[in-house]
């Protein structure tokens, strides 16, 4: 019997459940020993004139619903006494099957102060976001600002690389290519999917075994996902942060901690990222208005292998 596209899709989600499974609650990968750098609680670091980027990062909001709304309140309201330009959507953008028809009540009615304010949003695909036309609609959608399913562009030094982490063994060759030819002194990876996670999917190994290798011979300092409804930031590992913020407005899951978890929390809100020449600093906060996590991590160079 042969399977179309849609029944690949759908066993492939299958086969990543069961191996989130037996990942889940690993402070090791199955694959190799991490390197993880346990840095001490810090006081916050005062905002200075050589901030090179801020901006907010969110996941799993497209639910249309009054916590989405919270939050979308939430991050205008912190672009008013913090601003910022760029918001980047790691996926699950338009619950609950993609529907682009959904985009006003999912997208442009939460965040509709920003973009009066012209804050560009900056969206991957999520696995509830190709349930309609495999996502190609979304793609297509001009305030996405998507160049593609995967694609790359740049902010000053920072460099983001976009991943449709649905299907994303493909796209190895080629983000390796683009890490390769990069210059930019700060390297952000986004997709949907975690790779280390305390949460329901938890960790999966077959994304470190392939991930984790280029991100420390390229010194990708920063990976953002959602797919898990909760906040997680681990210390760096190897070099790399990872950090989940898929509490932007659909239903919570809980969240553990791991060795490697620096902060984890299961509340709605948004990530804030601010790059600065010597460090970078990751705050949470709620759908309040108040930050529930601060850290600040050194952008030190990863070794390579």
């Amino acid at each position: 019997m042969r399977l179309n596209r849609r029944q690949l899709l759908v066993l492939g989600g299958m086969g990543g459940l069961g191996l989130a499974f037996v990942g889940r609650g690993l402070s090791r990968p199955v694959t190799s020993p991490i390197e993880f750098t346990k840095l001490p609680s810090l006081p916050p670091q005062p905002a200075s004139q050589d901030l090179v980027l801020r901006f907010v990062a969110i996941a799993d909001s497209g639910s249309g619903a009054k916590d989405q709304l919270a939050v979308g309140k939430a991050m205008a309201n912190h672009h008013q006494s913090h601003p910022y330009s760029l918001v980047v959507m790691a996926g699950d953008n338009i619950y609950d099957q993609g529907e682009i028809e959904r985009v006003g009540v999912t997208f442009e009615q939460p965040y509709a102060e920003l973009l009066k304010r012209g804050v560009r949003f900056q969206a991957a695909l999520g696995n509830h976001d190709i349930r309609t036309a495999n996502g190609d609609l979304q793609v297509e959608y001009p305030a996405f600002n998507m160049k593609g399913r995967y694609y790359t562009y740049r902010e000053k030094s920072v460099q983001f690389f976009v991943l449709d982490t649905n299907e994303w063994q493909p796209q190895l060759a080629w983000l390796e290519a683009e890490l390769k030819r990069s210059d930019a002194s700060t390297k952000i990876v986004y997709g949907h999917h975690p790779i280390y996670s305390s949460g329901l999917y938890g960790t999966n190994p077959e994304m470190v075994k392939a991930f984790t290798p280029l991100f420390k011979k390229y010194q990708v300092q920063l990976y953002l996902n959602g797919h898990e409804h909760n906040y997680e930031r681990t210390q760096p590992i190897d070099g790399t942060t990872y950090l989940i913020t898929g509490h932007g407005g659909a239903t919570l899951r809980s969240v553990k901690r791991s060795d490697w978890t620096a902060y984890s929390t299961s509340r709605f809100g948004f990530s804030v990222v601010e790059i600065y020449p010597d460090r970078m600093e990751i705050q949470g906060i709620g759908a309040n208005g108040l930050v529930y996590d601060r850290g600040s991590v050194p952008l030190k160079a990863a070794q390579t292998a």
